[in-house]
């Protein structure tokens, strides 16, 4: 037996109100969304709550695309209270099993410290460290999303060593930016990119990190055992930890000039 429908019936579906539609995401609605995956991903407030690190393994560094040192590496790693815009960490590279050779980077000034004292690094080589950690995707997740005029604008998704990967570019109130590679399926950021201006033949560098194996370090916190930094398509340093450890309550001492160590004239 056919349902019959009343003409009454009929006007009134007819004349439902459009139910509106749910606004669509913006690009920089999406690449927010993106990046706050990954900061759960990685661990959420365990992540954000590091306060210190200590990676162990063996580094490479490369020059014309030859290996020109491999060491023993330690790398000892202290957050600050974050500033916007400026590098609030402290860090101790030691080389060697018995470390008698490190480079101390501070807020304030690096260092190379050796048997015969420690020896300011040139201005060049601290301000590419400092830019270099303002860009660090590692370091804006743990340092730098509560900064004012920090914005995230999403590209179209592509695929990373065939792997789909959503790309993000996160931009500063300074203008400094840099291109995120997050794997689709793991939210984590597998690469980063950005563009340094070369002072000596006023042209850009393009720098590029590459993280993989990334590991529980303790309470929920993850952090990449491999790690390859290019420039213009060239490698130029590796570090694959044995160990990462973290929340060690590392001295200040680790990250301070020894009261009565020689101060060498600077690197040229």
């Amino acid at each position: 037996m056919r349902k019959i429908v009343s003409l009454a019936a009929l006007f009134f579906i007819a004349y439902l109100p459009p139910t509106p539609a749910s606004p669509a995401e913006t690009r920089q609605d999406k690449g927010k969304r993106l990046v706050f995956e990954a900061l759960e991903a990685l661990g959420g407030k365990a992540f954000r709550e590091m306060q210190d690190r200590v990676e162990t393994g063996r580094a490479y560094s490369f020059y014309n695309r030859e290996i020109s040192g491999l060491s023993i590496a330690h790398f000892y790693t202290h957050y600050l209270p974050p500033v916007a815009g400026k590098v609030a960490v402290r860090e101790r590279q030691a080389f060697g099993k018995e470390e008698y050779m490190s480079v101390l980077f501070r807020e304030d000034g690096a260092w190379e410290i050796t048997y015969r004292g420690a020896r300011p690094l040139e201005d060049e080589r601290f301000a590419n460290y400092q830019d270099s950690t303002l860009h660090n995707v590692l370091y804006i997740l743990r340092q730098r999303l509560d900064e004012p005029g920090l914005s995230f604008y999403a590209q179209d998704s592509d695929f990373f060593e065939h792997r789909p990967v959503n790309i993000v570019d996160i931009t500063d109130a300074q203008d400094r930016t840099v291109t995120v590679y997050f794997d689709q399926s793991s939210k984590l950021p597998v690469r980063q990119r950005f563009r340094r201006r070369n002072q000596e033949y006023k042209d850009f560098d393009t720098e590029v990190t590459q993280f993989a194996k990334w590991r529980d370090v303790g309470g929920g916190a993850k952090w990449p055992f491999d790690i390859v930094r290019e420039r213009n398509g060239e490698k130029i340093f590796e570090l694959y930890s044995e160990s990462v450890e973290i929340n060690r309550s590392l001295p200040e001492s680790m990250f301070s000039l020894p009261a009565n160590i020689k101060i060498l004239p600077k690197a040229k």
